[in-house]
């Protein structure tokens, strides 16, 4: 495919006022992208002061304003003029009081777009003044007590983790919201004032960690879940060691010991095809064949009408033939290293990878050659080996790979920077006195979306979407490839907002029911390898052929902008967890264990996918150029470990805190347990005469052991005591919270509005929902327009619900859907219950 090689956003000016991650992150996306980029930083320097700026401000010039004087605030406000975008990342209400006020700014100006990143929301009024840290919105929004099953088992709460994970989903949310109001602003010439506040980001990021279905059917809970359950019940310690935990985890999803004594991690559980071709590639499927393992051919019927006891293809198995598949597997595994089964896995297409360290991941082979890892010849750090974008369209590859290392400007140079852009820009949009009001409507309202996607990152990216306005019709096999738990369970966060159809694309009579859906749609999108797009159709020319104009959009594993040796692997979030260092940082490089967030990645680079989707459809309106959008596991994988993914020469060793016993950085950025609960505290050694003030905490002033002085101290009184006590001094502190607790206050029932009035957190419960159960979820909630509407999506549809209105709307009559659905050409349905039990 030939393209364009010009970046989308190209000629777009941005002011960015960001610190700490997230908001300099968004703006960092923006310049990936083709955005002129000034950062304002303080006099003094960012307040975060960390090699990971020079990842954060690449491709942007960086200015010192001082706001709080005349000159400064003028220089800011002569730069905002010659802006598209302006954003900050401050405590609500923080740079009016400086002078910069956008409310005032785009009443002056309406075509202007400014973003707003607060930790907490602005109409929070319980913590919108707290200083939000990056720890200190995790710890409040649950992500410390909620870390999964081995937790609980190994009696581990509070676990804390170093992940920016807050940040990572702000970004991908914000930079999608940034794209589609430039998309808007073509068509009516209005910008928009845009809030995504962090802490409603990563409720949106945990959303697989929050949701509740009540009355859960026993066949979807794990060995695990059913251990914790046992031991509550009689009261048992929950003491459960590492070694002793694995035998709980699933064969087909837990790491194992190879030749090389490195640790490989499997996961190929709900899915028959992958299961079946890993024993057989470890030289165990006949012997297991052998010793009876049954095998069900409807693993969508309820168990009381299956064939067999259990099937490989089912998550999770049964204790008894996951001790049998274990010890199997764990014997093959010793016959080869770790790199041996790295490249038989992914060759023979079944999901799995090696662990390894950030470190290794960041100097890769194949990350290097992909574009995953770019080379940027910092001023300060030299050539420095920084994360590639998280987004981007084939065939741009050389634009997008290069980026320009960060440069300190005066505000003279740049202003002329801007302001050549600006003289640059041919102007299509309706401007001044055309410029329309605000018409209350979503960004995407027209938009339609065909969804070929599985499991959770493609389907989330379209569901995303859906908020905004857009049609997405979700477009399945009649006979699925995954059993309930991924293929339906999962559904209930991925396909709300949708529409279900159940076609078979791979027979004549399918594909053209396929061509006329490609026909009536703007975007195509799925998630599969590269050399699956010519079988499918999918690749350009073949889409192109069906409807011309038609954007696509793709997901993958271990995609780059280029290809690299493992570009074709197929896997999961938890697959690029271990390869990149995420698992050997959470549980330490000896034992390795899964970060506890379900879908860590997987949910990010769905938000990245619909980035991508946005992206393309603003570059089309804007210039006509079809593009095909991309994204990976990989790609977002580099954002969520922002503070180390990164080398030079003579970097400081890559030793971010990791491992079970780990509660925070150092003494003074910690979890401490008080009298009645625990709380984090997140302040900088320097903030130690502040500490010293407190009655109580006087010995900090001149000792060689503070942790040992706060963990004494802080264990005589309430948690209360101390959070008053410390933020009264300025500093950044919150008690531990639960997603339950959290759940328990912010749930209302579902009344098809999604809740961007409450505060930093709202869940919405379905106590009609279409799967029988009361199921209770996450709004869509983050990305908080002034002037676009967000709608509230309806939950998830059965598959199959809309596959006659669907195939109508595409001139079937009813004779020809009937014969399609005899012929098992399309479907109603995959079983007799939508969750079957």
């Amino acid at each position: 495919m030939k393209t364009n090689n010009s970046l989308p956003l190209s000629g777009v000016r941005v002011v960015d006022f960001g610190q700490q991650i997230a908001g300099p992150a968004v703006a960092m996306v923006m310049a990936d992208l083709g955005a002129t980029v000034i950062h304002i930083d303080p006099p003094l320097g960012p307040s975060w002061d960390h090699p990971a700026n020079a990842v954060l401000h690449r491709n942007k010039s960086i200015v010192k304003l001082n706001l709080k004087t005349n000159e400064g605030r003028a220089q800011a406000l002569a730069l905002i003029a010659e802006s598209d975008i302006v954003l900050e990342s401050f405590r609500p209400g923080t740079l009016k009081r400086l002078g910069i006020d956008f409310e005032a700014l785009r009443a002056d100006r309406p075509e202007l777009i400014t973003l707003s990143i607060p930790g907490f929301a602005s109409n929070d009024s319980l913590r919108r003044e707290w200083k939000a840290t990056e720890a200190i919105v995790a710890a409040t929004c649950g992500a410390f007590t909620d870390m999964g099953f081995n937790r609980v088992l190994m009696g581990l709460n509070p676990s804390f983790s170093p992940l920016p994970l807050g940040s990572s989903y702000t970004i991908t949310l914000s930079a999608t919201s940034l794209v589609l109001a430039l998309r808007e602003r073509e068509q009516s010439g209005r910008g928009d004032h845009i809030e995504v506040p962090v802490a409603a980001a990563m409720m949106e990021g945990l959303s697989y960690n929050s949701y509740v279905v009540e009355g859960l059917p026993e066949r979807y809970k794990t060995m695990r879940e059913h251990e914790i359950e046992h031991r509550r019940n009689n009261h048992l310690p929950f003491d459960v060691s590492y070694e002793a935990l694995q035998e709980y985890l699933d064969p087909f999803y837990r790491t194992y010991e190879c030749a090389d004594g490195r640790m490989f991690y499997c996961v190929c559980p709900s899915h028959r095809n992958h299961a079946k071709r890993a024993l057989k590639v470890l030289g165990i499927y006949d012997d297991l064949l052998a010793e009876g393992l049954p095998e069900v051919n409807d693993l969508h019927a309820p168990i009381s009408e299956w064939d067999g006891e259990t099937s490989i293809g089912v998550y999770p198995l049964p204790k008894k033939w996951a001790d049998i598949i274990s010890a199997k597997m764990k014997e093959a595994f010793l016959k080869k290293s770790s790199e041996e089964w790295g490249r038989i896995f992914g060759e023979e297409k079944i999901p799995g990878a090696s662990h390894r360290t950030t470190q290794e991941w960041v100097n890769d082979d194949h990350t290097n050659k992909a574009g995953l890892i770019v080379e940027v010849n910092d001023p300060e750090y030299g050539v420095m080996k920084q994360p590639g974008p998280i987004t981007w369209f084939e065939g741009m590859d050389e634009a997008i790979l290069h980026p320009k290392a960060r440069k300190a400007v005066s505000f003279e140079e740049a202003l002329a920077e801007l302001k050549t852009i600006a003289g640059s820009e041919e102007i299509k949009r309706p401007t001044g006195q055309d410029i329309k009001p605000a018409s209350g409507n979503g960004w995407l309202d027209g938009v339609r979306i065909l969804d070929l996607t599985n499991v959770i990152a493609g389907p989330h990216s379209t569901a995303c979407l859906a908020r905004f306005g857009a049609e997405v019709i979700k477009l399945d096999t009649v006979k699925p490839m995954y059993d309930p738990l991924i293929g339906t369970l999962f559904s209930f966060q991925t396909s709300v907002g949708k529409s279900s159809a159940l076609l078979n694309i791979m027979t004549d009579e399918g594909r053209e029911a396929f061509n006329r859906l490609v026909k009536s749609v703007d975007i195509v999108v799925i998630n599969a390898p590269e050399r699956q797009m010519a079988t499918l159709g999918l690749d350009h020319e073949s889409l192109q052929a069906v409807h011309p104009g038609v954007l696509f959009c793709r997901l993958d594993c271990l995609g780059g902008p280029r290809p690299g040796p493992k570009t074709n692997y197929i896997g999961y979030d938890d697959i690029i967890q271990a390869n990149s260092g995420i698992m050997s940082r959470f549980g330490g490089p000896e034992t390795p264990e899964e970060h506890a967030h379900l879908g860590t990645l997987d949910v990010n680079c769905g938000f990245a996918g619909a980035l991508g989707m946005a992206l393309a459809l603003y570059d089309k309106l804007k210039t006509g150029r079809v593009a095909r959008a991309r994204t990976s596991l990989s790609a977002v994988t580099n954002i969520a470990q922002l503070p180390f993914a990164f080398d030079y020469e003579g970097r400081d060793p890559f030793n971010e805190p990791s491992g079970r016993g780990v509660l925070g950085y150092d003494a003074y950025s910690h979890f401490y347990q008080t009298l009645d609960s625990w709380i984090y505290l997140d302040a900088l050694e320097s903030d130690v005469s502040k500490l010293a003030s407190i009655e109580g905490l006087e010995e900090l002033s001149n000792t060689s052991d503070p942790y040992s002085v706060l963990r004494e101290a802080l264990s005589h009184a309430p948690s209360e005591y101390w959070i008053n006590k410390l933020r009264a001094t300025g500093l950044a502190v919150a008690e531990q919270q639960s997603i339950e607790l959290l759940r328990s206050k912010y749930t209302r029932k579902a009344d098809g509005k999604v809740d961007l009035h409450s505060g930093s957190f709202a869940f919405s419960m379905y106590e009609n929902h279409p799967s029988g159960h009361c199921v209770t979820m996450v709004d869509q909630y983050a990305i908080r327009p002034s002037e676009a509407k967000i709608f509230g999506v309806t939950p998830a549809e059965r598959w199959g619900e809309s596959t006659r209105e669907i195939l109508t709307a595409v001139n079937y009559s009813s004779e020809e859907i009937n014969s399609m659905l005899d012929n098992g050409i399309a479907g109603l349905g995959w079983s007799k219950e939508f969750l079957p039990s």
